[in-house]
């Protein structure tokens, strides 16, 4: 029997479910042994599920053409196969935070795509090189559902990454005012150009629900454990618009910053090029060796050129400057459905596995 633990995708259709079966397909510590879908896509190959929607500009891997894709509304079955799932389905957010939930009820630890957990306080939004300890909180939550291995942890919104590492490798310098405005691909709506034309030649100057997100989850991210929820911190303030671009991956922002302790610039890049987190430590197979890349020609980076770096894991710096207003000003990049969505949930499962928190049934 293989020594890899066995995971199941749930929403495995979707663009991040496509994403989650092209990094997992060889993964040398996961084995995909289940694909969950709609109803509408149970009983058939995945193949057959897919039919002309395979996203991807990466072909399908062969391995899972013809796995039968399970109804994800039938947990027990599912469960039953796999050592933990991760997470990625297009339901309404109460029937996510329900579904989640009844997995982890079954001794299935859920590592989610989704943002229905991302405020439920003793469940652990992660960043692996940001925030790892926040892991602590996992008894509490499994005392609550009433399990010994089942638990959710979920990873934050795809943006956030562009910018929110960057400011972690300055916490000593206390940032105290930050503005930042994203400028997103069409990926993270789960979009091509192919099924989205309005967005050629367009810039689309509002997505629900993003900039709250982007203002307040790294302060979740930067909280601290409190009687066994995670309680998010106070400061920077961070303030933020978010816009839609044409371009197919990789999210870009523009960022201003002020702080209690202003750094140089040499402090800063020094900062940038020395951060490594636990992932880097511990040289877990999704992490990149590099975290933050600053690049010191004016116009990089680019999201054409610099997103798939690393295998996509990396986030990138350019444009480190002083501000007439704000006491520096630079440009962030991430690529979103790696780092910042299965990618990033995928390094989470390794830091679980790593930390023995996920074990075979």
């Amino acid at each position: 029997m293989s020594e890899k633990l066995r995971v199941g995708i749930l929403g495995a259709t979707g663009m991040v479910g496509q994403r989650f079966i092209t990094l997992l397909a060889d993964h040398p510590w996961f084995e995909i042994v289940s694909l969950a879908a709609s109803p509408r896509s149970a009983g058939k190959t995945y193949e057959e599920a897919i039919g002309g929607r395979w996203k991807l500009d990466i072909p399908m891997p062969e391995k899972v053409k013809k796995l039968i894709v399970r109804n994800v509304n039938e947990v027990e079955a599912v469960a039953a196969e796999v050592d933990m799932v991760f997470s990625a389905v297009d339901m309404t957010k109460d029937e996510i935070r329900a579904i989640e939930e009844a997995y982890a009820k079954t001794e299935t630890p859920v590592v989610s795509n989704n943002s229905a957990h991302r405020w439920t306080p003793d469940v652990p939004m992660v960043v692996p090189e940001i925030n790892p300890g926040h892991l602590d909180v996992l008894p509490f939550q499994k005392k609550r559902l009433g399990t010994e291995k089942g638990f959710i942890v979920v990873k934050p919104n795809c943006s956030i990454q562009s910018y929110t590492p960057m400011l972690h490798a300055l916490k000593e310098f206390e940032p105290k005012v930050v503005v930042a405005t994203t400028y997103q691909a069409i990926s993270g709506a789960g979009k091509t150009f192919e099924d989205w034309p309005e967005i050629v030649d367009n810039v689309i100057p509002y997505i629900g629900g993003e900039e709250a997100k982007s203002e307040q989850e790294p302060l979740r991210l930067w909280g601290k454990i409190e009687n066994g929820v995670i309680v998010k911190a106070e400061s920077p303030i961070i303030t933020s618009q978010c816009l839609r671009v044409p371009v197919s991956n990789g999210h870009t922002a523009a960022v201003f910053m002020s702080f209690e302790k202003k750094p140089t610039k040499e402090e800063i890049l020094d900062r940038w090029a020395n951060f490594k987190g636990l992932p880097q430590e511990l040289e877990l197979p999704s992490a990149p060796k590099q975290f933050i890349h600053y690049f010191e020609e004016d116009d990089r980076p680019q999201a054409r050129l610099d997103r798939d770096i690393e295998g996509g894991m990396a986030v990138f710096a350019g444009r480190l400057r002083e501000d007439i207003v704000y006491d520096y000003k630079f440009v962030g990049l991430s690529h979103n459905t790696l780092r910042g969505a299965a990618g990033g949930a995928v390094l989470i499962a390794e830091l679980l596995k790593a930390q023995g928190y996920i074990t075979k049934k």
